[in-house]
């Protein structure tokens, strides 16, 4: 159990499991337009936001392996989350992390990021690494990642290519 001064409770830290799916895609549809806009304009929020719709395939995710951590207050559905996953050279993957914005600096971002360093290390992964947001580099960098490059690419969105950034960072861990 986590709690964070100021928080609606205590949190705890889980696996994913199969019903989490609704939350998970509500908590990264409602991060992305909610918190996203602090950082990235209307359109680069629609076209991140709707590229993210077709990736939130939990229950497939989670049978090909990847690790989901999921934090749940005392009552209630997840609230945040962050998915690992192992790649073909047998590094860490950190593929998503998220959190509902009424949730956020609660310490989640950090103890989801832990726990599956933790994990990382457990099962002898060298390295871990992402792609983060503008918004999510303040995490991952009191996590100990660094960044490795701005990332500039477009989002095939409406019709549109949608120019949108975000970094590479990454984590040594042996």
């Amino acid at each position: 159990m986590i709690a964070h001064p100021g928080s609606p409770g205590a949190y705890a830290l889980r696996l994913y499991q199969p019903g989490d799916d609704a939350a998970l895609i509500d908590i990264t549809r409602v991060a992305i337009r909610e918190i996203g806009t602090a950082r990235y304009s209307k359109d680069q929020v629609d076209a991140w936001a709707a590229r993210h719709e077709a990736r939130c395939q939990f229950a497939q995710r989670a049978a090909d392996g990847a690790f989901i951590f999921v934090a749940v207050p005392s009552a209630g559905p997840p609230v945040a989350y962050a998915l690992l996953e192992v790649d073909s050279a047998g590094d860490g993957h950190l593929d998503m992390l998220y959190c509902h914005p009424d949730h956020t600096r609660h310490g989640l971002a950090d103890a989801l990021l832990n726990l599956a360093e933790e994990c990382a290390r457990a099962i002898d992964i060298p390295r871990l690494y992402t792609e983060a947001s503008e918004l999510a580099v303040a995490a991952f960098e009191r996590a100990g990642y660094a960044i490795v490059k701005r990332r500039d690419f477009t989002i095939e969105h409406e019709s549109r290519s949608i120019a949108i950034h975000n970094f590479g960072m990454e984590k040594s861990l042996f």
